[in-house]
């Protein structure tokens, strides 16, 4: 699974073992503009966007948690 969190929403893509996209989620959360030329963001808000885009990808891939494997490169 990888996870992107963007300036307005938070996504999931879950692929495969052969690297084709088996789930996708993406969810948006609130702009905040406390003043001209100013945004914020809720650091709440983001997470539960991100939490549900990666409920979403996993309901769309038909996977559990436990289904899900990470790799590191060995360069890290």
């Amino acid at each position: 699974m990888a996870i992107d969190e963007g300036t307005t929403s938070a996504r999931a893509i879950i692929y495969n073992q052969d690297l084709e996209i088996v789930g996708i989620g993406q969810h948006e959360f609130p702009q905040h503009y406390p003043q001209p030329g100013y945004v914020e963001h809720n650091p709440h808000e983001i997470w539960n966007s991100q939490m549900l885009a990666i409920k979403e990808a996993m309901e769309k891939a038909k996977i559990e948690g436990k289904q899900i494997t990470v790799v590191f490169p060995k360069s890290l």
